[in-house]
């Protein structure tokens, strides 16, 4: 299950009823592991894996200029920046401002993927890819 929802950090409403209480318009998925249920949002960001909080989960690589297409807002980009890493990643929404101070700290791209280009059915695929593929880890434990 997936929702759209809405964050505008500099809204009124915002400052009054707190972080906590803001929606935030990204595409979103919902996984449920058991018992646990968490919600995930969709953002496009130039930031290594290594900056990512735990729950953090890259679903789509690639040079950034491959990457930009799936963001919510035009972002302008030259030559150079067009060949650095991007990655469209799903961030945890009980780990969204750890995350995205950590990006911002490092000084790095994180806005919102775009709600109609990337859809629930385009984050599942992403998704069961990404579940589906051997982890570099595991593969060097067993061989």
């Amino acid at each position: 299950m997936a929702g759209d929802a809405h964050r505008d950090i500099n809204s009124d409403s915002n400052r009054k009823e707190g972080v906590m209480n803001v929606r935030r318009h990204t595409p979103a998925i919902e996984i449920a592991i058991g018992r646990e249920v968490r919600l995930y949002h969709a953002y496009v960001t130039t930031a290594p894996a290594k900056l990512d909080a735990p729950a953090t989960l890259t679903v789509h690589a690639a040079p950034l200029c491959d990457v930009l297409w799936m963001a919510a807002a035009f972002i302008a980009f030259d030559a150079e920046r067009a060949r650095q890493p991007g990655r469209l990643v799903l961030v945890d929404d009980r780990q969204f401002e750890w995350q995205q101070a950590k990006y911002k700290e490092a000084q790095h791209l994180f806005t919102p993927a775009d709600p109609v280009l990337v859809r629930l059915h385009t984050l599942q695929g992403w998704l069961w890819n990404r579940l589906g593929a051997p982890h570099p880890d595991l593969m060097t434990a067993q061989g």
